[in-house]
């Protein structure tokens, strides 16, 4: 396990307590000086238009989170993170890349772009964003991937069915150079800190650990109890002042979880309700899509907290799980993930700190550390039962979510109903 580090040559800790994969962090953003020249040469180049989903994705390369990689995959890379999770770097090292990071094109623009080295790469809305160059077109060998990437080719997967099958035949890898900084305009910018940012913020807070926290749920007492417990498991392990990442992902998401705008207002709640302290915790966001993909997609989510400098790494059950899309039953051992990361190719230098399982204590009325000696005693809130509560209106027990995040959650819920309140007429009428 790590120690603390401090610099012999100053008294100023640094929390820069892991290299970013490959050594350097990636940004591909073009110097502001160059960017009237390269979108001039740009409009001879023949154009591949971009998904939304796809421009989550140059949001991850471009600021170096899925480092060392510099553009969407060539084959070889391809290959190399489909069968082995990992790329082999020139110098022989390993660095972790479980899931394909590809852009797929269909027939016609393979066909538009010929014998072109480069292509520029257009957003929903027709903006150029950026150039790919000395690009690479190969196969887009569909079941291949899925059955690779999510260990099953059931239908109802939701990236597979959102992204996937509606994608082209061939995919489509080069070196990425970015001419216009990925923007979504939502009122949460200001939470989408780069890799480089939240270095930065590390060292501002004196760090001597960072520690992650990856989710896309609402946050509740159970995982503020594992968060203020991982601290002081680093505290009496050495450390002076260890800092929380907690980092929710704000890619794409399934239809039923609830949306980031919801989230981000509840976790806002839950600092200011104190359950999480707001000196040693910074909030952000994490660009990328999800895939639901279990150990496979956990590894992704760990790799990439790397490059953004944490060196602790917090794993529960289940980890980018999801029910089976077809049978009643966990589409992953839920054990699977937190043992995958502790043996994963090129994450060894990553501290995983696999945490107890936490459930609502009906004695203590609050959530605790479960007790399988007073089994009775805990009752297990499944998301889908918080929802419940949610919707009917119905409180949760006290202490399972501070009040102002429950009232956020109500408040969404509630919208929810209305809207599908006004549209069940429409529906009837035709």
């Amino acid at each position: 396990m790590q120690a603390p580090v401090q610099s012999s040559s100053t008294s100023v800790i640094k929390s820069s307590l892991i290299e970013p994969d490959g050594g350097v962090l990636v940004d591909l953003v073009v110097p502001e000086s160059e960017r009237v020249a390269k979108t001039v040469e740009s409009e001879s180049m023949p154009k591949v238009r971009l998904t939304k989903i796809d421009v989550e994705w140059v949001h991850v390369i471009s600021e170096g989170w899925a480092s060392p990689l510099k553009g969407f995959m060539r084959e070889d890379e391809y290959l190399q993170s489909l069968y082995f999770n990992s790329l082999r770097m020139k110098d022989g090292s390993i660095v972790n890349m479980s899931l394909p990071i590809v852009l797929a094109i269909d027939d016609e623009t393979k066909e538009g772009i010929g014998s072109s080295s480069d292509v520029g790469l257009v957003g929903p809305d027709g903006d150029l964003i950026a150039i790919l160059r000395s690009i690479q077109v190969y196969k887009h060998n569909k079941e291949e991937r899925i059955a690779r990437t999510w260990g099953t080719t059931a239908p109802g997967l939701p990236y597979v069915e959102e992204v996937i099958t509606p994608a082209g035949n061939w995919l489509i890898g080069g070196d990425l150079e970015i001419l216009k900084l990925i923007k979504y305009n939502d009122g949460l910018d200001h939470y989408r800190l780069s890799p480089k940012q939240l270095r930065k913020e590390f060292d501002r807070h004196k760090a001597d650990a960072v520690f992650a926290f990856q989710l896309r749920n609402p946050v509740h007492n159970g995982h503020a109890l594992l968060m203020n417990d991982t601290r002081r498991r680093l505290l009496e392990m050495g450390f002076k002042n260890p800092i929380l990442l907690l980092h929710p992902l704000g890619g794409f998401t399934k239809a039923d979880d609830v949306p980031l705008d919801v989230r981000m207002e509840q976790h806002s709640k839950v600092l200011e309700d104190g359950v999480l302290d707001p000196e040693t915790t910074i909030v952000a966001i994490f660009p990328s899509p999800m895939h639901y993909a279990g150990p496979i997609e956990v590894q992704w989510h760990a790799k990439a907290r790397i490059n953004a400098g944490a060196n602790f790494y917090i794993v529960g059950r289940d980890p980018a799980g999801m029910g089976h899309p077809t049978e009643k039953r966990d589409l992953y051992d839920p054990d699977h993930g937190k043992k995958v990361l502790s043996m994963a190719p090129g994450l060894e230098k990553l501290n995983i700190l696999p945490f107890r399982v936490a459930a609502y204590d009906t004695v203590a009325k609050k959530m605790a550390f479960f007790d399988p000696s007073r089994a009775k005693d805990f009752l297990f809130i499944s998301g889908t039962k918080m929802r419940t509560y949610a919707r009917t209106g119905e409180n949760p027990p006290d202490g399972f979510m501070c009040p102002g995040g429950w009232e956020v959650l109500v408040k969404y819920y509630k919208s929810l109903q209305a809207e599908e309140a006004t549209q069940q007429p429409a529906v009837l009428s035709s």
